[in-house]
């Protein structure tokens, strides 16, 4: 098989570093359209969810092109 045990589990490590990001990136709305919210352009959305959100996609695209070398049992 061409992905691993080890390349699978990056690769569900990276799905889940990016889910969280996309978590970090929710909230800032607000229900009165007239009154402007400053929270959504804090820190947290705008530099820290973009990053987390890359580095799951570097993971998964580590677990599905490196190579990993399987144990051999003797």
């Amino acid at each position: 098989m061409a992905v691993t045990r080890k390349g699978l589990k990056l690769m569900v490590a990276g799905l889940l570093v990016m889910v969280a990001g996309f978590i970090l990136m929710t909230g800032g709305g607000v229900t009165d359209p007239q009154v402007f919210n400053y929270a959504m352009f804090d820190f947290r959305r705008l530099v820290a969810a973009p990053l987390v959100i890359i580095a799951g996609a570097v993971v998964v695209g580590v677990g599905i092109m490196g190579r990993f070398r399987e144990k051999e049992d003797k």
